[in-house]
């Protein structure tokens, strides 16, 4: 289980999470919404190592993580898939799942990525910083996946991004989920995340104003107060 317990996070004197409670149960799928600057890219940045907790604590199975270095959390199985293309441009793709392939031979990792995203394979020694937008974003994907982490943290991966490929990208999560890995997904498309969801949270200005099931939200009131849109 990957857990944060009464968080707070920010960035020097700023305060961004406040007393932040959420769990990732192992092979669940957990939406995290919020209006813009409500705190979800503060979050998925401190549960994934890259921000220590001003105060409270990330736990991983029970254990304080809340010190570890990303590095030492993606060996636990806590991958992180930020928003922006989150991939190394200058180089090939196949050099970016070189990198990415740590407890895998380069030839698995391949194997995964191609597996997840067959456009890929034709664009092994493609330079990443020239292929479309939606390829260099499956390719941060399937750098996210190489590893087969038990928790994937994914920051807004359909942003930007053509209809065909969203709904290519939605599969994908969708086949992750059914293998049991754990996600939690920052999305812009609310409804398609909460198609996908066990559990959501909802946050406001950097507290936690709903936590549970989809079937429990009162969608078109909390929809327009916490998230401004209206269903």
């Amino acid at each position: 289980m990957l857990e944060l317990r009464a968080v707070d996070a920010g960035y020097g004197d700023t305060t961004v999470l406040r007393g932040v409670d959420l769990v990732v149960p192992d092979g669940a799928v957990v939406a995290l919404l919020g209006a813009n600057g409500a705190g979800k890219t503060t979050l998925l940045r401190t549960a994934s190592g890259l921000l220590n907790p001003t105060s409270g604590s990330v736990l991983v199975d029970g254990a304080d993580a809340s010190r570890w270095p990303p590095h030492r959390l993606a060996k636990a199985g806590v991958g992180h898939v930020p928003e922006g293309r989150g991939v190394f441009r200058s180089l090939t793709l196949r050099q970016n799942l070189r990198l990415q392939a740590v407890s895998v031979t380069v030839e698995e990792a391949i194997e995964r990525a191609v597996g997840a995203f067959p456009v890929l394979g034709e664009r092994l020694d493609q330079v990443a910083g020239t292929m479309s937008g939606g390829q260099q974003q499956m390719l941060a994907l399937a750098r996210g996946y190489v590893e087969n982490p038990r928790y994937l943290l994914l920051d807004e991966v359909s942003m930007g991004l053509a209809p065909i490929i969203v709904d290519e990208i939605f599969a994908f999560l969708a086949v992750l989920a059914q293998e049991g890995t754990g996600l939690l997904l920052v999305e812009q498309y609310v409804t398609r995340a909460l198609e996908l969801a066990d559990l959501v949270y909802v946050l406001n200005r950097g507290e936690v104003a709903f936590a549970g099931e989809p079937s429990e939200l009162d969608s078109a009131e909390l929809f327009e107060q916490y998230l401004g849109v209206t269903v």
